[in-house]
């Protein structure tokens, strides 16, 4: 089963985008945009979300096979790969698992460590709603709001709510999802001393990526080299566009 993806722009090494947990590449379609200005940019959608398969099975290692076999599908033996948050443990399971298909990686605000849960709770919110009771994007908003206090929290959210035949349902796997997200919390087995170019961007307003993480990062990636961004949060490429836009081109072109 193929992955879903995007793409824009043509011509030298492609730069391929994986989002993270409750995204799709609609959610990249500004950034890659302003990045395909000298490349190819792919943005997919990873399993079980967006508009890619759902399936019962769930693992970063699978979710490094996909993007292998999308790639295989396009005759792409070589890429620039770009992760943020759960993408980013897709992109590094995916520099360990096949490294011959890289040629640079950048892993937006996560660490290859285990983190805590924080999401269940969204999870929650969402099953909740019995969609058969709403026709509208605008009603569903509101029956969550109380459950999902922060606007931009919900609206982020209720990008995966989609009209089919007159009735609203979740693009996203939730079910397969919530069911698999403690596997996607875990840390990742990960080779050391990996000789790949690699970029990690962090937030300055984020706790994704302590100062505790580097050495890990830095012992499992020996050609690493680090950038903060001020006045960004977890969503780095959402607060800072341009200045986001800006720190990736000039990685992928300082060749």
């Amino acid at each position: 089963m193929a992955l879903y993806y995007q793409t824009f722009g043509t011509g030298g090494t492609p730069l391929v985008i994986c989002h993270g947990l409750f995204g799709s590449s609609d959610n990249w379609r500004g950034i890659a945009k302003q990045l395909a200005t000298y490349r190819q940019v792919i943005c997919v959608d990873l399993r079980n979300h967006g508009r890619s398969f759902h399936d019962s099975q769930q693992s970063y290692s699978l979710m490094a096979e996909d993007l292998r076999e999308l790639l295989r599908a396009l005759n792409l033996s070589k890429i620039h790969l770009l992760g943020h948050s759960i993408g980013g443990k897709v992109a590094m399971q995916f520099a360990a698992d096949f490294p011959d298909m890289l040629a640079k990686l950048i892993v937006v605000d996560i660490a290859p460590r285990r983190y805590r849960d924080t999401h269940s709770d969204l999870f929650k919110s969402l099953l909740a709603i019995d969609l058969s009771q709403h026709q509208q994007r605008a009603s569903v908003d509101s029956a969550l709001a109380g459950m999902i206090p922060d606007k931009a929290t919900r609206q982020f959210l209720l990008t995966n709510l989609v009209l089919n035949d007159g009735r609203l349902h979740w693009r996203i796997d939730l079910e397969n999802l919530f069911c698999h997200y403690p596997a996607l919390l875990k840390g990742l087995d990960l080779p050391k001393h990996m000789p790949l170019t690699t970029l990690f961007i962090a937030g300055a307003y984020s706790d994704y990526i302590t100062e505790a993480d580097w050495q890990q990062i830095t012992d499992c990636f020996s050609q690493t080299k680090r950038v903060k961004i001020a006045e960004a949060g977890h969503w780095v490429h959402a607060d800072q566009p341009a200045v986001f836009c800006q720190t990736v081109s000039d990685f992928l072109n300082d060749d």
